[in-house]
Parts: C-alpha cells; structure tokens; sequence
C-alpha cells in the first residue's frame, strides 16, 4: 500500500433494515453505543446515526482516522466488548448491511461560511 493510501481517513457504513415500531429504539441504542465509541477508541473522528423517513432503515455512520483503527473497534465489537451483535438481535434487525470505505475527497463548510475541499 503506498504511504498516502495509508493516511487517507476510513468509514465504516452499517445499515439496518428494521420494522418501523423498532426505529425509535434502535437509534437511541446507536447513539449510546457511538458515544461510547467516541470516548473510548482510538482513531475515532466522527459519527451519525440516521434514520430514514419510511421507519424502516437506520444508518450508522462512523468515521476514523485511519482502516486500522475502525477495523481494530469493529474487531473488539464482533468480540463481544459492546455487544453490538445483542444490538442487532434485541432490534429484530431483518438485514444489516456493512460497507467500508477510503475517504477520496470530502467537502465540508468553515465557520466563515467558506467551502474547503480535500481531495486526497
């Protein structure tokens, strides 16, 4: 892997396929457990919990400053550190979806009302 691949920030995606009645309580489980995150691993930059119109999706959305470092918290997850596959099953989640990705490029709008972009 060539040194600027390996500093491009990294995010990680998982997507539950739920039944509506679920979404309130899935979200507020998500947002526990993304704090927790937040305060206790390495590496974490940010993250959002987001739920769809229909009731029937929740989106989780963490981003760390490197592969290794989301790859290492979702390692101690599935080891059952947070529980996070008891998250799953508590919320009858139908799917889950997980997709990982290298940050590229990404927009974001200063506190002076600029836009900065960064491409890597």
């Amino acid at each position: 892997m060539k040194a600027f691949e390996r500093n491009r920030s990294f995010t990680q995606l998982i997507e539950f396929e739920i039944e509506p009645h679920q979404q309130e309580a899935l979200v507020s489980a998500l947002s526990a457990q993304t704090e927790r995150l937040a305060q206790g691993y390495d590496g974490f930059l940010s993250a959002s919990v987001q739920a769809s119109d229909d009731g029937r999706r929740v989106l989780n959305y963490l981003q760390w400053q490197s592969r290794e470092a989301g790859e290492a918290a979702f390692e101690r997850f599935e080891s059952g550190e947070q529980d996070f596959w008891q998250l799953i099953l508590t919320h009858q989640a139908k799917t889950v979806t997980f997709g990982s990705f290298q940050v590229l490029s990404s927009i974001a709008r200063s506190q002076d009302n600029a836009l900065h972009c960064n491409l890597l």
